[in-house]
């Protein structure tokens, strides 16, 4: 689910900050980089913050739907948006960037709106962009900690997942278990990014 929220909204994002020309670019920039370099803590506090019942979006959304958002599924996804959203945009952004401005200024000659001109020639073009994106997402996402046990707390079988259930098998001392764990993780993600590192290179550009 978090991942199709990135899409839909890292798309778009990356999209822009590719062919905007104005001067404030570096600061959507840098907030859009912030959950690089925040600590998990800080950024999952003032998520919960936002989130709550008082918060900028936990008040008007409890406003509309009767129900709060803290140590939810539904706030589980908007911190995980949030926290994973450069993952996504970085390697769009890049890849919309390199495609430069000649293919698109093209197929706008030959008639294609720009609608047209995106999915057809600036999608194919940046697929090893989407690529990455996609598995650096998901990936970041399955391995939060901090912003998700703040935000989302321990709850089982609500907001429970991978990287809480470790450190909760060794806080009982289960290591074993915790063992078995973080190895399937770390075998998971290794994997992962073997492929995408293998297809990134196999994958011929092609456009429609």
């Amino acid at each position: 689910v978090t991942v199709l929220v990135l899409l839909v909204i890292g798309i778009p994002i990356s999209w822009w900050l590719a062919h905007t020309r104005t001067r404030f670019r570096p600061v959507f920039e840098a907030v859009i980089a912030l959950p690089l370099v925040l600590p998990p803590t800080v950024l999952g506090f003032y998520l919960l913050i936002i989130l709550g019942p008082n918060g900028l979006i936990g008040k008007p959304m409890e406003a509309v739907t009767g129900s709060h958002l803290s140590f939810t599924f539904t706030g589980l996804v908007i911190a995980s948006t949030f926290y994973s959203l450069p993952f996504v945009v970085q390697p769009l952004y890049n890849s919309f960037e390199a495609i430069g401005k000649g293919p698109l200024e093209a197929a706008w000659t030959l008639g294609a709106s720009k609608w047209d001109a995106f999915w057809t020639v600036a999608t194919p073009m940046a697929l090893r962009g989407y690529i990455t994106a996609i598995v650096l997402g998901f990936a970041h996402t399955l391995g939060e900690f901090g912003v998700v046990l703040m935000v989302g707390g321990s709850i089982p079988g609500k907001t429970k997942v991978l990287s809480i259930e470790i450190y909760d098998r060794v806080e009982t001392l289960d290591y074993s278990q915790a063992h078995l764990l973080s190895a399937s993780l770390l075998t998971f993600t290794f994997l992962t990014l073997l492929i995408v590192y293998y297809v990134n290179r196999k994958l011929p550009i092609r456009v429609s």
